[in-house]
């Protein structure tokens, strides 16, 4: 087959923009019908005829022209994901579970980052909708007016993962940060904890459950909490950095961090130091990363079940994309949360 191709390809034009789907399908010996299946649906073609088309489209250098598809469809089969930062890996299950399950019904995921900036995501949306993508994930509920605004307007069905709200746009799953800080307050107070310091990257997120376990502590009669605020997104090297900063006061009992990164470079920075983990202070982060449960001491932590996440909104998409479903109800999912005791806290 591969000879036959070769041979054969001297007979199409060589440049991908005059190659037509016809060119391909003459080449592969199907109809044009059978590529353009094989292109957007290769699950429903056999291996063989797969095999024979996708041949001819790499001898052909064929380009599908998907926006002319889109344009007489009114779908792109696109979805956008905006994720803040993908410099740590505490949405890695989420996205790949997202886009994993988006893949199995026939969508493929186009990935911004915003760099945890409203202006950022404004920016994004306006590219984006010009993309003419079937739905928008956006992580977090914190935009802009205009971005909210002009989300409302549109027709492109919108998901607001990793948070809740009570005024989400259109759907909306994730989990309560305010709940989480509450919850890890209590817990540590119960653990007889009464010195806390809080290091948190500067992202709306984290500073949300920080600021609510600061005002948990205070109806508990616990105050003056010291906070180190560092750059986001969280890092190793700021974790220890952060832990330097909290170093310059009195050794707390206890340090709360808005994620797993930080508290392991607190791990790496005491280390380093001598400090005894949890005998000197102990450390509590959020996330529960593939890290944490081997770390030395392993990190106590807040789990987050990313890939529930990620599954239920691939899910709501394709529900409310399938256009013999009945319209769907307003869809708010909280997914929870659960901590993790370990060694460090």
């Amino acid at each position: 087959m591969e000879d036959s191709v070769t041979a054969a390809a001297g007979q199409i034009p060589r440049t991908n923009d005059s190659v037509t789907l016809e060119d391909v399908a003459r080449l592969a010996g199907v109809t044009a019908m059978t590529v353009s299946r094989t292109l957007k649906r290769p699950e429903l073609v056999r291996e063989e005829t797969r095999q024979r088309v996708m041949d001819a489209v790499r001898a052909t250098g064929y380009v599908p022209n998907l926006l002319a598809g889109a344009l007489a469809t009114s779908r792109s089969h696109l979805i956008a994901l905006l994720l803040p930062t993908i410099a740590t890996s505490i949405f890695t299950d989420m996205v790949q579970t997202m886009m994993s399950t988006l893949a199995a019904a026939g969508y493929q995921t186009l990935l911004g980052l915003t760099d945890y900036l409203p202006e950022r995501e404004e920016q994004l949306v306006e590219t984006l909708l010009g993309r003419r993508p079937d739905a928008i994930v956006l992580t977090g509920t914190d935009h802009s007016p205009r971005t909210r605004e002009r989300l409302r307007r549109t027709r492109v069905p919108i998901v607001e993962i990793w948070d809740l709200t009570d005024d989400p746009i259109d759907m909306l799953i994730g989990f309560s940060h305010e709940a989480v800080g509450i919850a890890v307050a209590r817990h540590l107070l119960l653990k007889d904890f009464r010195r806390f310091a809080i290091l948190s990257a500067d992202d709306p997120r984290g500073l949300r459950r920080s600021a609510s376990i600061i005002d948990e502590l205070k109806r508990h009669g616990v105050g003056d909490v010291p906070m180190v605020v560092l750059p986001a997104p969280a890092t190793l090297q700021t974790g220890r950095e952060g832990f330097v900063r909290l170093l310059e006061n009195a050794l707390p009992e206890v340090i709360v961090c808005s994620t797993d990164t930080l508290a392991q470079g607190i791990l790496a920075e005491a280390a380093k130091r001598g400090i005894a983990i949890p005998r000197d202070v102990a450390v509590m982060g959020f996330g529960d990363l593939s890290t944490a449960a081997h770390v030395h001491p392993s990190l106590s932590t807040v789990r987050i079940d990313g890939a529930s996440i990620g599954r239920l909104a691939a899910q709501a998409l394709v529900a409310r994309l399938d256009a013999k479903a009945a319209p769907l109800p307003a869809l708010r999912v909280d997914t929870g949360f659960r901590i993790v005791d370990r060694e460090s806290a």
